[in-house]
């Protein structure tokens, strides 16, 4: 299976040659970058988020296995809707799916199913994979687009998932796709935007989930990023760290409702 890009000339430019120009200014390379286990990176068009997903992106090293986790803005297809197997296309290059990782994913996560329509037309993964393509031409992904679901279920996923890890033998970067508060003044999504970034860097899975829903916080991936810190925490990851944190006003002027977004390293 063939996946062709859905956003490619809309979210960033489709075009290979200024897409690699625009990518060289977003990545600002760290001199020593770091391994870390999972990120959250946001999913907005490069114009208002890109420089915030390169924040993160140039300070971590990008292995050759990528689990992408990505909310389901269209409500389309499972509630754990795993891309199983073939290729995405992008302005770049073809990026392959780890067809090995992916059917163990299937193996020790009871709720992931097989099943492209979910994929179909969502910008929340396929934002991502031009910055991992950048970084590692040799990148290959397992695309997972997530639901709504309670905290049970985002545990029961987050474990199934280190499983899955584990018994692959070979270093995963997670990576968490999502923006923080929506539409909103800027200075209300900070606020908002703190009270739930606090729980990240607590590495607090399940406080996370509970702050969003309890204060109204509209972190459109709470449940990727939620999946993210139960299967790092799975894995050993014990500290994380805030790399980039803005909003849509700091490139419109215009504050009084945004979008806000947050990179994240967690390690």
């Amino acid at each position: 299976m063939v996946r062709q890009p859905a956003v490619a000339g809309q979210f960033y430019t489709d075009d290979p040659r200024r897409l690699r120009e625009e990518l060289g200014h977003l990545i600002r390379p760290v001199p020593a970058p770091r391994r870390v286990t999972g990120v959250i990176a946001p999913h907005a068009g490069y114009m208002y988020s890109g420089a915030i997903a390169g924040a993160v992106y140039g300070s971590i090293v990008i292995p050759r296995t990528v689990v992408i986790l990505g909310p389901n803005h269209h409500g389309l297809g499972a509630a754990a809707s795993l891309y199983p197997d073939g290729t995405w296309l992008s302005p770049l290059g073809e990026v392959p799916i780890e067809q090995r990782l992916s059917s163990l994913v299937l193996e020790h996560v009871p709720q992931a199913e097989p099943d492209v329509i979910a994929h179909r037309f969502e910008h929340s993964l396929e934002v991502q994979v031009p910055f991992l393509r950048y970084l590692n031409s040799d990148v290959a992904i397992v695309p997972m687009c997530l639901g709504d679901g309670g905290y049970g279920w985002c545990r029961q996923v987050g474990e199934g998932l280190a499983r899955a890890i584990a018994a692959y033998g070979e270093e995963v970067l997670i990576v968490a796709s999502s923006d923080m508060t929506h539409y909103e003044s800027a200075e209300s999504a900070r606020l908002k935007d703190e009270a739930a970034l606090s729980c990240v860097l607590a590495l607090d899975a399940e406080g996370l989930l509970k702050v969003c829903r309890q204060r109204g916080i509209t972190m459109c991936g709470v449940i990727p990023s939620t999946v993210m810190l139960v299967a790092a925490r799975e894995l050993g990851a014990s500290r994380a760290e805030l790399i980039r944190y803005g909003t849509s006003g700091d490139v419109t002027g215009d504050n009084r409702q945004v979008v806000a977004y947050a990179a994240v390293a967690v390690y």
